[in-house]
């Protein structure tokens, strides 16, 4: 396994595995039997980053969500993990009420809710500081100097330790970021948004944005991160739940001029390698010019097994350049 560092300060930067293990569906769609040997044997391979949710999976089974922290406390309880595992969960999209969504009903990003629902997570988790705490959806009806405000506390308190944002607007995540530095407060540092190889359209109104798809990397936060090298680029879904094995179950948003030639670069690339078209996507993010540390759901063992052994494929200068350049 290779690790990175994530923050700048020395109280609350961490060490971390370069590859992140999603929890989303463990507990839920993923039996805890199944959910505990993958991570045992991510664990056992030298990774020590896994994410999830207050609101995961919440879909399931038309509840608040919760499952998954509830079930990586019982299995750090029976394995005895300590904080040599880094633990990253959100808030801020927790359904308020059985039935509703983060879409109609969000818990939101006020600063009794940050408190409330940061407390919450340590209990189902059971720790005593959040390594990491993400601000999982943007909350435009609360003041964003009360969010700053409301994080950075649990910072001073010592409850929390790095702080990072997810699926907000880039100039909003630079806007907080202002607000706290100026205020002499601890800011976002690691940002977790969907980035893949393929490109996609970002003019399609979603869910949580009418003027596109706000949780996708696009050019504006792209440029941002080329600006700001002490911020971390989590990655996740970068496989595009299979679709680089099945291309038939890309959506609409993939279907852009480069699709065809990217796709061809990248399966050319995995023969010349030896390697799946998913560790060369993998270590395509992990060795970029931004750098991102990829997160990634397994409902297997032998699929933990393959993005495993992406983080030893080295690309070449030339397979990279083929990589970028195709259109």
């Amino acid at each position: 396994m290779r690790y990175r560092t994530i923050g700048t300060d020395p109280a609350t930067r961490r060490e971390v595995s370069v590859l992140s293990l999603g929890a989303m569906l463990f507990g839920t769609a993923t039996d805890e039997a199944t959910s505990f040997a993958i991570l045992d044997r991510y664990v056992e391979a030298g990774g020590t980053f896994i994410d999830t949710s207050d609101n995961y999976a919440f879909w399931h089974d038309g509840g608040q969500g919760g499952e998954s922290e509830e079930l990586l406390g019982r299995w750090r309880r029976s394995r005895g993990i300590g904080d040599e595992v880094v633990i990253a969960t959100k808030l801020g999209a927790r359904p308020l009420a059985p039935g509703t969504s983060y879409v109609d009903n969000p818990e939101g990003l006020s600063a009794k809710v940050i408190r409330e629902s940061a407390e919450r997570s340590r209990e189902r988790l059971g720790v005593e500081r959040l390594d990491l705490l993400y601000a999982h959806i943007e909350d435009r009806t609360v003041p964003m100097r009360e969010t700053v405000e409301g994080f950075a506390e649990l910072v001073a308190e010592g409850t929390v330790g790095l702080l990072g944002a997810s699926n907000h607007r880039a100039w909003r995540v630079e806007r907080a970021r202002a607000l706290a530095a100026s205020a002499g407060l601890p800011g976002y540092e690691v940002l977790q948004y969907h980035r893949s190889y393929l490109p996609r359209r970002l003019d399609v109104p979603s869910e949580l944005d009418p003027d596109g798809d706000v949780g996708w990397v696009g050019p504006d936060l792209l440029s941002y991160l080329r600006t700001e090298p002490q911020l971390t680029l989590v990655a996740y879904s970068p496989l595009l739940k299979g679709a680089y094995v099945r291309p038939e179950r890309l959506g609409e948003e993939y279907v852009v001029p480069a699709t065809p030639a990217r796709l061809a670069a990248l399966r050319a690339v995995a023969a010349e390698t030896g390697a799946t078209v998913n560790q060369v996507v993998l270590a395509w993010l992990m060795g970029g010019d931004i750098p991102s540390i990829p997160l990634v759901g397994f409902s297997s063992v032998a699929q933990l097994e393959e993005s495993l052994a992406a983080v030893d494929l080295e690309l070449t200068a030339e397979q990279r350049t083929r990589l970028d350049s195709a259109r």
